[in-house]
């Protein structure tokens, strides 16, 4: 039997961090991952329209094996701003890969599209940089989900967006988690209804507990939003096994089910869904179905963490789109 850790959150894997930071006048914010020492990471692109940071570094036939930080970010390509943030405060605290006595913090990110969901984008400055800042050093092991950093402007087709996260323990030990910021092209529920395409992987009643529709026309075309270029669910999935960054992508690979399951339709050329994967190795390498085990509890809790982010989504004035309501 799995079941969720005691915060039902990707810190419950231990040794990782989460620190978000919003600015709800702009409708966005930044989420940061991170840890007390560097951690192994790989990722997988499933999206047509990715906008990323570092991800060429993360394939395991590079140098580089392990980073300081991964960033969810809103803000489109001026978002990927809040990894250079992030960077220069790791660099100020002596993080960061060594290079003859320089340090050089690697910090992967990930951004989605908010640039038109209502909030006020005529900044002159860019605020991504202190977004990110303020995000790594509100880091810690208890942190919002809903309408909060990477998640505060997202979207899908019919409802308001969020950041989510969901945690399960394998029977082994072993502790997965998945942390997402739910901005789809599609939709998390069926139809017009409530009840959320995750349904059947729902553990209690952590996104309202309703079971799945109880009627629905798998033919019936997808609801998607209007505007095709406004999307991009991105996401992290980590655990504290011992893992190479080739076995790290395979679990990135597998957590990509969970998104499909959870979200419809997934991986459209206007999305750029993004997974990436963080493992410390605080525990034991993964040995028979284990290596199975993680990949697929990778795919489960990404599925529960988009409907959490979806369902803990509050209201705010200027909103295009409603939250939520059972």
């Amino acid at each position: 039997m799995m079941r969720p850790g005691p915060r039902n959150l990707i810190t419950d894997v231990g040794g990782f961090l989460v620190g978000n930071a919003e600015d709800h006048r702009l409708k966005s914010g930044v989420t940061v991952l991170t840890a007390a020492a560097p951690f192994v990471a790989a990722v997988h692109v499933m999206g047509g329209a990715p906008g990323t940071r570092e991800t060429d570094l993360l394939s395991p036939e590079n140098l580089v094996q392990e980073v300081d930080a991964l960033v969810l970010s809103g803000g489109s390509a001026l978002g990927l701003s809040a990894g250079s943030g992030v960077a220069d405060a790791l660099r100020a605290k002596g993080r960061g890969f060594d290079v003859g006595g320089q340090h050089v913090p690697i910090v992967p990110a990930a951004i989605l599209f908010d640039l038109l969901n209502g909030g006020d984008k005529d900044w002159g400055e860019n605020p991504y940089p202190a977004l990110g800042v303020a995000a790594l050093n509100a880091s810690g092991l208890d942190f919002e989900i809903g309408t909060a950093g990477a998640g505060t402007g997202a979207t899908t087709a019919t409802l308001k967006g969020g950041l989510g996260s969901a945690s399960i323990v394998l029977p082994s030990g072993t502790t997965v988690g998945a942390l997402v910021a739910v901005n789809a092209l599609g939709s998390a529920t069926v139809g017009d209804g409530p009840h959320f395409w995750a349904a059947p992987f729902e553990i209690g009643a952590e996104f309202g507990g309703l079971g799945a529709a109880p009627d629905f026309d798998a033919r019936a075309l997808p609801v998607t939003k209007h505007g095709p270029s406004q999307n991009t669910t991105v996401a992290i999935v980590a655990t504290d096994a011992r893992l190479t960054q080739a076995e790290a992508k395979r679990m990135a690979i597998a957590a990509h089910d969970g998104m499909a399951r959870a979200l419809v339709p997934s991986h459209t050329p206007m999305d750029g869904d993004l997974v990436f994967a963080a493992a410390n190795g605080r525990g034991p390498a993964p040995s028979g179905t284990d290596a199975l085990l993680i990949g697929h509890a990778a795919a489960l809790c990404l599925s529960r963490a988009i409907a959490r982010g979806v369902h803990a989504a509050t209201p705010a004035a200027g909103d295009a789109l409603p939250c939520w309501i059972g």
